[in-house]
């Protein structure tokens, strides 16, 4: 067991730059709470613009030789790197649940989700093909090779700590990039022991730096206009990533953005109700609620609707709630007030307008940021929790008539992350999952992120595409050279 003052004292808290901490300009700091109470867990470097030059001085330094690394090389770190998350993982699940607060039960989970980016990129590390094939016009030879894209700079959220950052690090390094990490101010520990790990594991000084930070603009904003920086890669929310990309522009950097998502969970009317229910669990639960993959709208036939609903606010009533370091406990606080503050008005709103509470619907008691598991029905058409993100442990139930209609209102969202569909009918599922506007489709079950698989949404929930074997061309420019 892991002693939590232990823990925090034996911590990096200080940016991390060139292969060892060094304070922030100025020696600023801000507080990193635990959501569970409210208290302050310690106190981290608080970089300022400077810093974020000083980062790229380092990535644009070590830059050549990492890109000249050889691949088997690359590789190695990456799967050292993985091996050390594992041996520590009772730290790093530990951490999560500190300056998070998801259950530990998740952190165990997304210490191995996070770990797996690792090991699947250390392996992709060595198959980055080209070409080299004659010209048709039999006037030359055509080679075409990929090169790593350069300095990236990575903006990662605060919902999964670890895993967010590995998605982008993995294959980054395993490219030959080197990259610039500003983790979300409510969790920058995580991502700070991982550049520990990465020490360990024998990365390059300047290879990987992470600057925690409390004002993101201000830091981010001179390396958008820095020359060195040659690529931005970001998960966060829709609103932030359209003002990034515009940033962007004026230097045509290249981008990848998995923005937000507002997921449609559609239960049509020859499901099977219990795998239905066990599926919205998973989908609407996991991490809380706090996941741009969270099914937010619950589209039931009315057929099967008042079934399906009685079910699953049984489920949602038996939850147990309360600080995620304790034994037994499911769902744990949000990540701040602001954020419980964000799911209470998206509630009160519905139910202003004529939603129903099956249960929950209050702010838990005591110093956390907890809500109570929700779900809400007969939600109107102009609530805005059909318009918005959750990001909590709030269910939102609509039924519908019949399968053209569920898929319109499936598709009644400018976001087009995740969606998922329950159905017994295999031409149907087919079907369905054709016509919705989403990149990733669950059909018949709620869990659908597979490192194996590409990551990734349409319309307003992003561009590009994170992990799986598609992951790693993110980071890789093409370039064509002509023999004579």
């Amino acid at each position: 067991m892991i002693d939590t003052q232990t823990l925090l004292a034996s911590l990096p808290t200080d940016l991390w730059i060139g292969g060892k901490q060094i304070p922030a300009s100025g020696g600023s700091t801000f507080s990193v709470h635990n959501p569970a109470d409210g208290r302050v867990l310690v106190h981290v470097a608080d970089a300022q613009p400077e810093d974020g030059g000083v980062a790229l001085d380092a990535a644009a330094a070590a830059q050549p030789d990492w890109a000249a690394t050889p691949a088997r090389e690359r590789s190695d770190i990456l799967r050292r790197a993985w091996e050390l998350i594992n041996q520590r993982r009772n730290e790093f699940a530990l951490l999560m649940t500190l300056e998070m607060g998801k259950p530990l039960a998740e952190s165990h989970g997304e210490v191995t989700y996070g770990g797996e980016f690792l090991r699947w990129f250390s392996e992709e590390a060595v198959r980055i093909n080209g070409r080299y094939t004659q010209s048709p016009t039999g006037n030359g030879r055509i080679l075409v090779t990929k090169e790593p894209v350069g300095p990236t700079l990575a903006i990662t959220p605060w919902n999964f700590p670890l895993a967010m950052g590995t998605r982008k690090i993995g294959p980054a390094l395993a490219a030959g990039c080197t990259m610039v990490v500003k983790p979300a101010a409510e969790t920058p520990l995580t991502m700070l022991l991982l550049a520990e790990v990465f020490r360990d594991a024998g990365l390059p000084d300047g290879v990987l730096s992470v600057l925690p930070t409390s004002d993101s603009a201000a830091l981010t904003t001179p390396m958008f206009d820095d020359s060195r920086l040659r690529k931005v890669t970001f998960t966060g929310s829709t609103g932030v990533g359209k003002v990034l990309l515009k940033q962007a522009a004026d230097r045509v950097l290249r981008t990848s953005m998995e923005l937000g998502g507002n997921a449609p969970f559609v239960v049509f009317d020859d499901a099977d109700i219990d795998a239905a229910v066990e599926g919205a669990m998973a989908a609407k639960m996991r991490n809380g609620g706090e996941a741009c993959t969270a099914a937010n709208r619950i589209h039931v036939d009315n057929a099967v609707l008042a079934k399906f609903s009685e079910k699953l606010t049984a489920r949602m009533r038996a939850l147990a709630v309360g600080p995620g370091d304790r034994d037994g406990i499911q769902v744990g606080p949000l990540v701040s007030e602001k954020q419980r503050s964000s799911v209470a008005n998206l509630v009160d709103d519905a139910v202003s307008k004529g939603a129903t509470v099956m249960t929950g619907g209050n702010r838990g008691a005591g110093s956390g940021y907890f809500y109570e598991p929700t779900v809400l029905s007969s939600v109107p058409a102009d609530a805005r929790i059909l318009k918005e993100e959750v990001f909590g442990p709030v269910a939102a139930i609509i039924g519908f008539d019949g399968e053209v209609e569920g898929v319109a209102a499936a598709n009644d969202t400018e976001y087009g992350l995740a969606a998922y569909i329950y159905t017994e009918g295999l031409e149907r599922a087919l079907r369905v999952s054709g016509a919705v506007e989403a990149g990733m489709v669950g059909v018949n079950r709620g869990i659908i992120s597979d490192v194996a698989a590409t990551f990734g949404g349409v319309k307003e929930s992003g561009l590009g595409r994170e992990s799986g074997s598609e992951g790693i061309e993110e980071y890789l420019e093409v370039k064509y050279i002509a023999f004579r």
